[in-house]
């Protein structure tokens, strides 16, 4: 005999607390909380701590689309993030959406796998149909600089990219200063010159670190050995790392990254170049693993908290109206550990 199943009946649904109740709660109008959450108008101090107070009681959260029709504002930017995967794109990301969300602004983002100009624009206007106050562009290819300079109007736009050529502000670390730290450092331990395991031809990060390395060779006299050039992978810095084994008159190297220079100590180990007895290596990011590389990797360090809150201030002067600086540079800190000798 079949089994007999009752009907139960759905469970209720959870009401979600609500403007007029906050109003109840506080004693006040529901206007007056509007005015309070909005922003839009005089409140007592007295009445204002109220209001905030039954908000956290009740844990009240305002409607984002009622909120935009009475303020005119959404309090949301979007973000068009290029190859989000890698450390220095993740952590830029991190850094835009953590100074963004402290000053109580959403975030919507679009990634983007092809950086050409109509990939970027097609982005951009998604998020302006997503009502967003402004873009931030995380540019890091030379494919997207053609874009940067063709820029739409009628939106504040912020690149997170390192070129001086673009019609719209632009903020990054200063890569070129970074590497001719680390590449002065290698030539103080008395190093006649320095190789260097570039990153990938088309990415801006990785020519502004190239040419840095090559001039500061050449401004203290020291011939700029070949470029060996990686994809950002331990995997391609191993490749390189197997290639320099044979250069018997190497000292030192810079890799332009630090994923890249894990690669190259695994091929250094394997192949008998002891560092740093033999050989000094250094990286460029400071990776959180790089302080327990065998051996701990010297590096260069990217405040990309720096970049995301210098990212963040620059959009919101052009939402308010102000003209913002055409270009913000963050310090690079080189950080010395025991692959250089330390």
């Amino acid at each position: 005999m079949a089994k007999r199943i009752e009907a139960r009946e759905p469970a209720p649904a959870v009401r979600l607390p609500a403007l007029t109740d906050v109003a109840s709660l506080a004693g006040v109008s529901h206007m007056t909380v509007s005015r309070v959450i909005n922003e839009t108008g005089p409140v007592r101090a007295e009445t204002r701590e109220k209001v905030l107070a039954a908000i956290e009681e009740l844990g009240y959260r305002p409607n984002s689309t009622a909120r935009a029709l009475a303020t005119g504002r959404s309090r949301n930017l979007g973000v068009v993030a290029l190859d989000s995967t890698l450390f220095g794109p993740a952590s830029t990301l991190f850094g835009v959406e953590l100074a963004a969300r402290e000053a109580g602004y959403g975030i919507a983002i679009a990634s983007v796998s092809d950086p050409r100009r109509d990939a970027i624009a097609r982005a951009v206007d998604s998020l302006r149909r997503q009502a967003v106050e402004g873009v931030v562009v995380i540019a890091p290819h030379v494919a997207a600089k053609p874009a940067l300079r063709a820029a739409p109007a009628g939106i504040p736009l912020v690149a997170v990219a390192d070129t001086d050529r673009a019609s719209i502000p632009v903020v990054s670390v200063d890569q070129r200063d970074g590497a001719r730290q680390v590449t002065e450092h290698l030539l103080g331990l008395g190093h006649r010159t320095v190789w260097h395991v570039a990153g990938p031809a088309d990415w801006l990060e990785a020519r502004a670190r190239e040419q840095a390395w090559r001039r500061t060779l050449k401004k203290h006299d020291a011939e700029p050995p070949p470029v060996l050039r990686g994809d950002w992978s331990p995997r391609s810095g191993y490749e390189a790392g197997k290639q320099l084994l044979g250069e018997r008159a190497l000292t030192a190297v810079f890799v332009a990254n630090d994923q890249m220079a894990l690669g190259l100590l695994r091929a250094f180990s394997e192949g008998g170049r002891s560092v740093p007895g033999e050989v000094h290596v250094a990286g460029f990011d400071d990776v959180p693993e790089s302080a327990f590389y065998p051996p701990p990797l010297t590096t260069v360090r990217q405040d990309f908290i720096e970049v995301g809150r210098r990212t963040f201030g620059l959009l919101q002067e052009q939402i308010e109206g102000a003209a913002a600086p055409a270009r913000s540079l963050v310090p690079a800190e080189l950080v010395v550990r025991e692959s250089t000798g330390a």
